[in-house]
């Protein structure tokens, strides 16, 4: 069967989350047939999937025209159709969320991010979409800004699971992770149940290797061109050192003898876009027990078809792939200002999608009134 190979995937430790959502993959039964015969066991959106299912489906129209009726606002509407989607697909997991005791069966909901830079909007937003959603295996996403980590602390503090997103450095990741500890120690001096809580980060894999990839062949020497296709796996492999180190810390140990979770890293964005590298690229290469793989369908598929498990492809090769970044510097690649490009390029693109979402909304409302 095709799902064997996906079944691989899964027992080497790797979980399978489905990078989409719609009312019509809700509808049809298509994600519990995913969780029934792929294995898939969460559910992660974006402004920019909700915006694509609002725009190629029929299945929102009986929504649309009941919130016509009722007078709501764009914004209203977006709220409502986001949560219930979300909401409907966290009563699909709600199962696996029981077998795996709180870890998987998770479904991520994005705040807006056009409050990306404001650490307090960030906040209630998240609280706001916490208790809308009103379902334990809920994650409220929050971008890791600068004004996102202190939102990260604050929610988690108020016993909010989070997953935080747009992680694209190394430097970055060790402060997301600071704000979860410190987020984690706050919700039991807050009297939350630390076991209930859980946390993913989201690290980015493909945009990084388009990004420096685009700068490499620029700079055109041999040496700049050999690079291409090895900057992406090597900072994912550095942030799961980075994982390692910090989750063997005695202040993790002695929350986590008090029952809480460890946030576990994500590899986002794990679509192959250069068709020069392999189609399953950013899955087989960076299996490692613990993490999550959140794909796009056609990526799910193709690892399905014909996608290989080779053992832990990450653990203990912190050292080589310093390397890759040690020669990435020499050829002439300014490794910061990618991050910072890809940090900014990204919520602008979420930025973006959210604009698009209330258009298609709008145009669909007044549609509705006639």
């Amino acid at each position: 069967m095709p799902s064997d190979r996906l079944a691989a995937l899964a027992a080497a430790g790797v979980s399978i989350w489905l990078d989409d959502l719609s009312r019509e993959r809700l509808a049809s039964g298509n994600l519990a047939g995913l969780i029934r015969d792929k294995h898939v066991v969460g559910v992660t959106t974006n402004p920019t999937i909700f915006a694509a299912a609002l725009k190629h489906g029929e299945a929102y129209d009986e929504e649309i025209r009941d919130l016509a009726a009722r007078g709501g606002s764009v914004q209203d509407a977006v709220r409502e159709i986001t949560v219930t989607d979300v909401r409907q697909a966290c009563d699909v997991f709600r199962a696996t969320w029981e077998a795996t005791e709180g870890i998987d069966g998770r479904v991520s909901l994005e705040v807006d991010p056009g409050l990306a830079f404001d650490t307090e909007a960030t906040t209630a937003e998240a609280v706001d979409l916490w208790k809308a959603v009103d379902r334990p295996n809920l994650l409220v996403k929050v971008p890791a800004t600068e004004a996102g980590l202190p939102a990260i602390t604050s929610a988690l503090a108020q016993g909010i699971s989070v997953n935080v997103t747009l992680i694209f450095s190394i430097e970055r990741y060790r402060r997301v992770m600071d704000a979860f500890i410190a987020g984690v120690m706050q919700a039991g001096a807050n009297g939350h149940n630390l076991g209930s809580i859980a946390s993913v980060a989201s690290f980015f894999v493909s945009r990084v290797d388009t990004e420096v990839d685009k700068r490499l062949d620029a700079i055109g020497t041999p040496e700049a061109l050999e690079l291409r296709g090895k900057a992406a796996l090597a900072n994912a492999r550095l942030a799961y050192a980075a994982f390692q180190k910090v989750f063997a810390q005695p202040e993790w140990h002695r929350l986590s003898s008090a029952g809480a979770n460890p946030q576990r890293p994500l590899w986002a964005s794990t679509g192959t876009k250069n068709p020069a590298y392999p189609d399953t690229y950013y899955v087989t290469e960076l299996v490692v027990a613990g993490t999550v793989n959140t794909m796009p369908e056609q990526t799910l598929e193709t690892f399905a078809d014909h996608g290989e498990v080779h053992g832990d492809t990450v653990t203990g090769r912190a050292e080589e792939s310093q390397q890759v970044f040690d020669a990435l510097a020499v050829a002439g690649v300014d490794i910061d200002d990618v991050f910072k490009t890809l940090e900014r390029e990204g919520v602008q693109k979420f930025l973006s999608s959210w604009e698009e979402l209330g258009h298609t909304v709008d145009e669909q409302l007044s549609k509705a009134k006639g």
